[in-house]
């Protein structure tokens, strides 16, 4: 657990939510079970393995003292989680929570939720393919799949996109989305389908086509989408949906899964997309094996051009 104090032991404050320890990297040999992140003004510690009182007194300890030293003005909010079948649980340790609770990245801001489930609102691992989006959206209609609570669609809109068009079959999520939207300013430009994508296409379909699809599915929601049998006939789709030269993000956070696994079946299933690169994870999450962490996959239709004669 060393390395764990080490890092809280060099905490500073910052606006932004993001990870601060991520021992399930690897690159801290005893620290795999832990994760830290800021929530602003909350830290939220997860632990993927069963922790005593003692181990959490410890850290407790340890978040006060540095806290007291960078903030002495401000109250430490900490949240605990954790994570394993035989102690599944969160807890208000010390402080309190907003409500709302707003927090902001690289000038986005979003709602959150830490004491109420284990996804919090925002995937601070996505970073990277946020700013891409928000870089690459403008002029472009977006098709945003499995939306969850649409911050790819505030940065697309930030962007400069013309349209996103966001699906998710969580009408809950969806909700949060469509308050995110508010939250930074903007008043059109979204539609939201709260629906089963596979359900869906014809309406998807009849929106398109798209200059950008992002495709961030859960690796594994029963009733909802399974990687190893889905994702194959959501590929499919992919070449009627997208105009010519337009881009694909395709991602897959599941340790199992390597980017093979995507090639593999985007060549089965859509030949004719171009894989272009792998987009970089936040230096944050660095793991010591990156075909475990999560993968973000861009890939582009053919320009008019490049399409052969028929």
């Amino acid at each position: 657990m060393q390395a764990l104090l080490d890092a809280i032991a060099r905490i500073e404050p910052s606006p932004d939510a993001r990870r601060v320890f991520h021992g399930r990297g690897g690159l801290h040999p005893g620290c795999e079970q832990w994760a830290l992140d800021a929530f602003p003004p909350v830290w939220v510690l997860t632990s993927f393995k069963p922790v005593s009182d003692d181990t959490l007194a410890t850290l407790h300890a340890a978040l006060s003292a540095r806290w007291a030293q960078v903030a002495p003005d401000e109250p430490l909010n900490w949240v605990f989680q954790c994570r394993h079948e035989s102690q599944a649980e969160t807890r208000l340790m010390t402080g309190a929570v907003p409500e709302p609770h707003v927090v902001s990245e690289r000038g986005a801001r979003y709602l959150v939720h830490v004491l109420k489930g284990q996804n919090h609102g925002l995937f601070l691992d996505m970073a990277e393919g946020r700013q891409w989006v928000r870089d690459h959206a403008a002029g472009h209609k977006v098709l945003n799949l499995f939306a969850y609570t649409c911050a790819f669609s505030v940065v697309a809109l930030q962007g400069g996109a013309k349209q996103v068009v966001n699906v998710d079959m969580s009408a809950g999520a969806m909700a949060i989305g469509q308050q995110n939207h508010p939250l930074n300013g903007l008043s059109a430009g979204a539609g939201f389908l709260a629906h089963d994508i596979f359900k869906t296409w014809g309406k998807i379909t009849r929106s398109g086509p798209y200059g950008i699809v992002i495709v961030d599915p859960p690796s594994f929601q029963k009733g909802s989408f399974v990687a190893t049998k889905d994702y194959l006939r959501l590929m499919r789709r992919l070449p009627d949906l997208l105009r010519p030269d337009g881009r694909v993000l395709l991602c897959l956070n599941a340790p199992e899964l390597s980017t093979a696994f995507l090639q593999e079946q985007m060549q089965e299933a859509a030949p004719e997309l171009i894989f272009e690169q792998r987009l970089p994870n936040p230096a944050a999450f660095a793991d010591i094996a990156p075909e475990r962490a999560l993968k973000v996959l861009l890939y582009r239709a053919p320009a008019l051009a490049e399409r052969p004669a028929t």
